[in-house]
């Protein structure tokens, strides 16, 4: 089953915290996808670009715009747990 996000924060560094249905909460660390994915870079180049992410209807992945978007799997995967 897909995790559902049921809360975002924006955090220093371009990390997101996370917290999913089931009660889960991560740190997203999202500078690493800026260095690694090219498509990423407007979130650090681009003004207040980063924290005005959304969630998708379904609940289970943040966007930013139509090229970059998280899948709440992956968040899920490689958050830190806190």
């Amino acid at each position: 089953m897909i995790p559902r996000i049921k809360s975002i924060q924006a955090a220093k560094d371009y990390q997101l915290i996370v917290t999913f249905d089931n009660g889960i909460c991560v740190i997203y660390d999202v500078a690493e996808d800026i260095r690694n994915i090219k498509a990423f870079a407007p979130l650090m180049t681009e003004h207040r670009l980063f924290e005005n992410f959304q969630l998708d209807q379904s609940r289970t992945c943040i966007y930013w715009n139509e090229q970059i978007d998280l899948p709440s799997d992956t968040i899920l995967e490689y958050g830190k747990r806190i």
